[in-house]
């Protein structure tokens, strides 16, 4: 270690041009920030001989500094490594410091006898057992545990196994033994070394390797139907395509890829955006994203190294590629690799989604705080569009609903809903004019075109979200008429299935499920719901006036044409009955009028 009093132009000449790590000292000989270099010679003379090129919390920096100390080491990975060290150590005030993730869950396999597979936040809790995690997706953990139990018979009691304690009798088994989810290790009935080969398939599982457990399970199918043993047969065949069933649930990317960690990163002038895709096996097993702070002007390559250390180390990677946007340029211990084409860059482009979202759903939520709009409404708003992954706040929804009773008066209806909140004065009915009986795909096609034609033609505000009460095929068929109109792929739609509530999106197979108890999923409901009833309403008005025109009809020498008028202008039946003969006869003519007062009278 060498200590210097600081004289920029004396000591710059000084310096080394080997790798190291460089420690600058304000007036109070404290620590304000840690920097590693490969030549600390070039780094260190950057600061003062740019000093004008410097952004303005570098020049401030730059000031503040009245002592370095630097130490050399062996390569800029050691650099990297004591550099992570000291900062997490000494906190230096102008350095990034990652937020730390003690809060997110991990999963703990004991270092007992009989290991138990149990969860913690506590990262001091690594001396109890082996610790994986975090879980930055907490309901993945526990599906992950979930699926333990399913697969293995795992011990939940806290009993001190040890074999004097087992030998002397001290426990007896519990419900989980009798409901078949413990083989009783408590009272020696289950060989440690039996119960040791199912906590290997745990390992295996939560290192993201699937493989050794399928061949386990099946080769003890196998074993047990050499036996004849068939029922154990099944038992083990059904824990195989439970396993398999849930690896296929993963996000597999191609098995040719194996083993690799992509990064990617965006940033603007006062922070960076990094997302984690940790993949092994060619399955996505680790994500995540962070915003970076910037103390200083970083740069992105500066930033992304620092990152690109810390989760590694954090999730314990040991992958030998590096996928990702731009290179850090620092020696990983791994190939970098920047994809043009193929699945690689497929692979990016899914990281880069993720980190635009993030920074999207970011600026919404900072929009709404800076606006002090804290309400519940703008909550559940942030919740829709986090849940459907759209790319602005659902602030203008437009939902689409069809009636009809065997196909007679057939209605659809529009709500739309403003912040969360409906907006009659925007409803619309409409009466299908193209469409010849019971077609539903045909009218919801018809009404989805005449509303957004007219909403081009007009140039009024387009909606941020439509919702189609329907399945794929209601969905499909509004998706023609957007791209009639030149909206499609411009506005979000969705449809949303009544049986289990299932939202489908366009061109997609298979369908997503939203929290039951989810205030987004309400929202959709809500609208949803208030679209059926606004048309069930126009139905029943219609099937009503209808009514009432096919009674007219049935007097003596009155149409249709006639009856409908009378009712358009009366209303009700009532109405016609207390009309004034003088009002009667401007409106239909003696003859007609006569004719009408008198069935009437004759029908009550």
């Amino acid at each position: 270690m060498s200590e210097i009093k600081f004289d920029y132009k004396s000591v710059l000449p000084l310096l080394p041009t080997e790798p190291g790590i460089y420690k600058y000292f304000d007036e109070s000989d404290e620590i304000i920030y840690v920097g590693k270099a490969k030549s600390l010679k070039n780094r260190i003379s950057s600061y003062f001989y740019n000093y004008d090129r410097n952004d303005r919390k570098t020049r401030r920096l730059v000031q503040m500094i009245r002592k370095l100390e630097y130490t050399v080491v062996h390569s800029e990975w050691d650099a990297l490594l004591l550099e992570n060290t000291l900062i997490k150590e000494l906190q230096p005030k102008y350095n990034i410091l990652l937020r730390d993730d003690k809060t997110y869950p991990y999963v703990c396999v004991t270092h007992e006898r009989f290991p138990r597979v149990i969860t913690t936040r506590r990262i001091e809790d690594k001396e109890k057992g082996k610790m994986y995690g975090p879980y930055v997706n907490a309901k993945a953990m526990h599906a992950l545990l979930d699926m333990f139990t399913q697969l293995y018979t795992i011990r939940t009691c806290k009993y001190n196994l040890s074999e004097e304690n087992v030998e002397a009798g001290k426990f007896k088994v519990c419900l989980e033994y009798h409901i078949g989810n413990c083989k009783g290790p408590c009272e020696g009935l289950q060989a440690e070394a039996e119960y040791q080969k199912e906590i290997d398939q745990v390992h295996h599982i939560l290192k993201g390797n699937i493989s050794p457990a399928k061949v386990y399970f099946k080769a003890r199918m196998q074993e047990s139907a050499a036996k004849m043993a068939f029922e154990d047969a099944h038992q083990f065949k059904l824990k195989l395509d439970f396993l398999e069933n849930y690896q296929s649930k993963a996000t597999v990317v191609n098995p040719s890829i194996n083993d690799a960690d992509v990064f990617s990163i965006q940033s603007d002038d006062t922070a960076a955006y990094v997302n984690y895709l940790k993949v092994v096996n060619g399955t996505i097993i680790r994500t995540q994203t962070l915003e970076v702070k910037k103390k200083l002007e970083e740069t992105d390559e500066e930033i992304l190294s620092i990152v690109i250390f810390d989760l590694r180390v954090k999730y314990e990677s040991e992958a030998k590629e590096i996928i990702s946007n731009i290179n850090p340029d620092i020696d990983f211990k791994a190939q970098i690799t920047i994809p043009q084409i193929g699945d690689k860059k497929k692979l990016l482009e899914m990281s880069l989604r993720n980190v635009m979202f993030y920074r999207h759903e970011k600026a919404e939520r900072d929009a709404i705080a800076a606006s002090g709009a804290t309400n519940k409404k703008d909550r559940v708003l942030i919740k829709l569009k986090q849940d459907l992954r759209l790319v602005d706040l659902p602030r203008h929804i437009e939902c689409f609903d069809n009636s009809n009773i065997q196909g007679t008066n057939p209605v659809s209806a529009m709500v739309c809903f403003i912040n969360g909140q409906p907006s009659t004065r925007d409803y619309r009915h409409y009466i299908p004019k193209t469409v010849v009986g019971p077609d539903d795909f045909a009218t919801m096609r018809e009404v989805v075109f005449r509303r957004y034609s007219r909403l081009v033609e007009e140039k009024a505000e387009l909606p941020n979200l439509i919702i189609i009460d329907g399945g794929k095929g209601q969905l499909s068929a509004a998706c023609d008429a957007l791209k009639q109109v030149g909206l499609y792929g411009k506005i979000p739609i969705i449809g949303i299935a009544k049986r289990l509530e299932e939202i489908y999106f366009p061109e997609d197979n298979l369908p997503i499920y939203i929290d039951k108890k989810s205030e987004s999923l309400k929202l959709i409901q809500r609208c949803r719901d208030e679209a059926h009833r606004f048309g069930i309403t126009h139905h029943r008005n219609r099937r009503s006036n209808n009514f009432l025109i096919s009674s007219l009809e049935s007097a003596p020498g009155i149409g249709k044409t006639t009856a409908t008028k009378v009712l358009k202008h009366f209303k009700t039946i009532s109405n016609i009955k207390s009309a004034s003969e003088e009002e009667l006869n401007t409106l239909l003519g003696k003859d007609k009028a006569r004719r009408i007062r008198e069935f009437l009278e004759n029908e009550s």
